[in-house]
């Protein structure tokens, strides 16, 4: 294959990286005044991104001696990554003019780019360090918009309990890296899998715990799910819709490659490790959440609560589990994406942001269209018929039963029972308490039009694509076996 042939395969990651290096150039140039053209254009970028996936950008094969992966499950995890980013980039300029008082700077993104292009190696790459090299593109990134709001000092700290963390994280994934590479003689994926199959040794499966604990701190699954609360309240909440989204995707894209991939034959040894981080993060999740008085918080715990769930079909282990974790976070991105529109919506007469659970009361009859989009969105991530957000939880629970984990099916869906309480506490709040000083009306046309557009895919309405998406998951689960 030639080396052209190779680079039509990394063309996404190219149309990114040019793009973002380009708009580094414009916005050093252009300074404040670019910002908005800069914005239009990273937009313009991430669609031009998903349209070179056309092709040998999700059907290539394997290039560059066999690092990089460019197949139909890349391709699904870049769209879902793209379209968070998207509107990650969308949604900014309202919430940075209002709150700071100051336009949005043209760096911001740029950095989402930058991150993108990171997610993007992440999901392809087939060997160890490729991905180790995607995901501290992600991170730096990562970092800096936690803190973008330079005087705030909740999003300071976030900024530095993010990065102070993630270096830790990433300490311990690189030396899972090395003990896999010392005891195998290779950190591609296809050379790793033979050596687990050869039969696991004490280094290989020290390494392989290493592994996983590495990347569950990217899952914020438990226990390395710390940083969470914290830093999704202080970010920026344009920030915030982000890191729970993209990121996660990326994150768990990159769990299943490197579980069936790498170490599918070692599948008794890390299904006890998932097995224990998705049942402690459903648990905690649905715990921590309950005495949340920040919607922010509230919603890092649920995040942390669903990756649980979607660890449930990655411990299957199985083409149907990895089917379901793509079904789930596919309806996952829209419910969370919608939670957190709506939060941006919470804003004083004076247009500050409004960010505790009380502060939703009587929001039924002060903003009936707002409340009922945000039940909508509640009773999804609950799980309940008939939503879309119940048949995310049926694929990956179906998927374990197949796999004979009939146990962690019924524990898992008994736990979900915890999760509802705080969801419909919010549904509560809005629906039976006395009202609470109304928002503000400003007109906001484009998220009115996102949440809406959400609502509907997560409504019953949705149920008209589980076809498709079906299929579509069922293709890309294929791709890892």
């Amino acid at each position: 294959m030639s080396y052209a042939q190779q680079l039509t395969m990394t063309l996404p990651e190219l149309v990114l990286a040019v793009g973002a290096i380009v708009l580094m150039l414009v916005a050093a140039w252009g300074k404040q005044a670019a910002t908005r053209g800069v914005s239009i254009a990273a937009v313009v970028i991430l669609a031009g991104a998903s349209v070179a996936l056309v092709g040998n950008g999700s059907s290539g094969g394997t290039a560059f001696g066999g690092m990089y992966r460019a197949d139909a499950f890349a391709g699904f995890a870049k769209i879902l990554i793209f379209l968070a980013s998207a509107v990650a980039i969308i949604v900014a300029p309202r919430f940075f003019a209002r709150t700071t008082g100051d336009d949005l700077k043209p760096e911001y993104p740029i950095l989402i780019l930058l991150s993108a292009c990171g997610m993007g190696m992440m999901v392809s790459a087939s060997d160890l360090l490729l991905l180790y090299v995607g995901l501290e593109l992600q991170s730096l990134a990562a970092y800096v918009l936690a803190s973008f709001m330079r005087r705030d000092t909740r999003s300071a700290e976030a900024g530095l309990k993010y990065f102070v963390l993630g270096a830790l994280a990433s300490g311990i994934l690189l030396y899972g890296i090395s003990l896999v590479y010392g005891f195998s003689g290779t950190t591609l994926f296809d050379d790793i899998a033979v050596a687990y199959a050869a039969g696991t040794n004490t280094g290989l499966l020290f390494g392989l715990v290493f592994v996983f604990a590495g990347i569950a701190f990217k899952l914020a699954a438990v226990p390395f799910h710390m940083w969470t609360p914290d830093v999704y309240e202080g970010a920026p909440t344009p920030v915030t819709a982000f890191f729970a989204s993209a990121p996660k995707v990326a994150a768990m894209a990159m769990a299943l490659r490197v579980a069936i991939e790498a170490m599918g034959p070692a599948v008794d040894q890390w299904r006890q490790i998932v097995v224990f981080a998705a049942l402690a993060s459903i648990v905690l999740g649905a715990v921590g959440a309950i005495g949340q008085g920040n919607i922010k918080r509230l919603l890092a715990y649920s995040s942390i609560n669903n990756v649980g769930f979607a660890l449930i079909g990655l411990a299957a282990g199985t083409q149907a589990g990895v089917a379901g974790v793509l079904f789930y976070l596919a309806i996952y991105i829209v419910m969370t994406l919608g939670s957190f529109l709506i939060v941006l919506q919470m804003r004083g007469e004076d247009g500050q942001p409004v960010e505790s659970v009380a502060s939703l009361a009587g929001l039924s009859r002060t903003r009936p269209a707002l409340a009922l989009a945000l039940a909508i969105f509640m009773f999804a991530l609950a799980g309940i018929p008939p939503l879309f957000g119940f048949w995310a939880k049926y694929a990956v629970f179906d998927a374990a039963v197949q796999a004979g984990l009939f146990p962690l099916a019924v524990i898992g869906i008994a736990a979900s029972v915890i999760g509802a309480y705080y969801y419909l506490r919010v549904v509560k709040t809005m629906y039976f308490d006395d009202p609470a000083p109304a928002f503000s009306r400003e007109p906001a046309l484009i998220e009115g039009g996102l949440i809406a557009a959400a609502a509907v895919v997560i409504s019953p309405v949705g149920m008209f694509l589980i076809p498709a998406l079906t299929g579509w998951t069922m293709t890309a689960a294929r791709a890892l076996f």
